[in-house]
C-alpha cells in the first residue's frame, strides 16, 4: 500500500497507473470495435461483443488494481446480493462526482453486465476516453435545452431514436443500462436553480429510463437503484486521485421492473408519463431520506 505517501505525490503515482492500465487497454478495444464496423454482420457482432466486455472488465479490474494499491478508502456497501452477471438490469444511481463511476465500475464489475452508460455527445472527444466508449457502443445523445426543442421539437425525436438503436444493440448480449435520471452532477447552485424539492438530489428525468423500458423491458430482470453517500463531502477527481477519499458509503436496492408502465406510451400518452413521474419521484423520496441517514451515521 501506498497511502502514506505525501497526497500530491499519490495522485502523481494514481494517475500514472490510470493512464497506463487505460493505454494499455484502449487500442485493442478500439482495432475490435473497427473490424465490427467496417463488417456490420450480426453474426460477427454476437462473437465480438462479449469479447470487447471480457477486454474493458479487465480494464476496469486493473483501475480497481491501482485503487487498492494507493487508496485507503473504507467502503460500506450494503445491499446487490444475488445478482446475476449473465442477466440484464436497468442500474439508476445519484449523480455528484465522476468519481461516481469509479465507484459504480469498482463495486458491479464482474457482479453484473458490464454497465453501459448513456453519454453526452461531446464526451466522444475526450482523448482515448472516448474512443473506448464509441468502442464499447456507450450511446452518445444530444443534450437540448428546453428552448431548443420548442423551437426544433424533431430534436426530441432524434434522441428518443438513438435511445432505440442503442438499447436494441444491448438487447443482444447481457448488459447493463446505467442511467442518471438528474441527468448531471449535483450542486447546490443546481438545487436552488432547479427548486428541487430534494434535499440531496436534482429532480430526476424520466424520459431515458422510460424509453430504456419500453424497448427492454422484457429483458431487464431488476431494476438496481443505487445510492452514493461521500460522508466527508463530495470529491473531485484529482482528491480521489490524492487519497483524500476516507469513506464511501453505498447502498444498492433491488426493485421490480414496473411491467404496467414499460408497455405503454410515454412519449404520447399524457396519463401515462404522469404514472412514470410519480414512480420515479418515490424512488427520489426514498432515496433522498436514505443520504440523510447515511450522512446521520457518519455524524455519530
Amino acid at each position: 500500500m501506498l497511502h502514506f505517501l505525501p497526497a500530491p505525490l499519490l495522485g502523481l503515482i494514481a494517475s500514472l497507473l490510470l493512464g497506463l492500465n487505460t493505454l494499455v487497454w484502449v487500442p485493442i478495444l478500439v482495432s475490435l470495435a473497427v473490424v465490427k464496423l467496417l463488417l456490420p454482420f450480426k453474426a460477427l457482432r454476437l462473437r465480438l461483443d462479449p469479447l470487447l466486455v471480457h477486454i474493458a472488465e479487465a480494464w476496469i479490474a486493473g483501475n480497481s488494481g491501482w485503487m487498492r494499491l494507493t487508496q485507503k478508502t473504507v467502503w460500506d456497501v450494503e445491499g446487490g446480493d444475488g445478482l446475476d452477471r449473465n442477466g440484464w438490469y436497468l442500474v439508476n444511481c445519484n449523480h455528484q462526482s465522476w468519481v461516481d463511476i469509479l465507484v459504480l465500475q469498482h463495486l458491479l464489475t464482474r457482479r453484473i453486465p458490464l454497465l453501459k452508460f448513456f453519454l453526452k455527445r461531446q464526451l466522444l472527444w475526450v482523448p482515448v476516453i472516448g474512443l473506448a466508449w464509441w468502442a464499447l457502443d456507450f450511446p452518445f445523445m444530444r443534450r437540448h435545452s428546453e428552448q431548443s426543442l420548442e423551437k426544433h421539437p424533431e430534436l426530441r425525436g432524434r434522441d428518443q431514436e438513438a435511445t432505440r438503436r442503442a438499447c436494441a444493440r444491448f438487447a443482444l448480449i447481457p448488459t447493463s443500462v446505467m442511467n442518471f435520471c438528474e441527468g448531471t452532477r449535483f450542486t447546490p447552485a443546481k438545487q436552488r436553480r432547479q427548486q428541487s424539492p430534494y434535499r440531496h438530489l436534482l429532480r430526476p428525468k424520466a424520459g431515458g429510463i422510460a424509453l430504456a423500458l419500453n424497448v427492454m423491458g422484457d429483458k431487464f430482470q431488476a431494476i438496481l437503484d443505487v445510492t452514493i453517500v461521500y460522508p466527508d463531502g463530495v470529491p473531485n477527481f484529482w482528491a480521489f486521485l490524492c487519497g483524500r477519499v476516507a469513506f464511501v458509503r453505498v447502498r444498492v436496492r433491488r426493485l421490480p421492473v414496473p411491467r404496467h408502465l414499460a408497455k405503454a406510451d410515454y412519449a404520447s400518452d399524457p396519463a401515462v408519463r404522469e404514472a412514470f413521474q410519480q414512480w420515479l419521484q418515490q424512488i427520489w423520496r426514498e432515496k433522498d431520506a436514505q443520504i440523510d441517514a447515511l450522512l446521520a451515521k457518519r455524524s455519530c
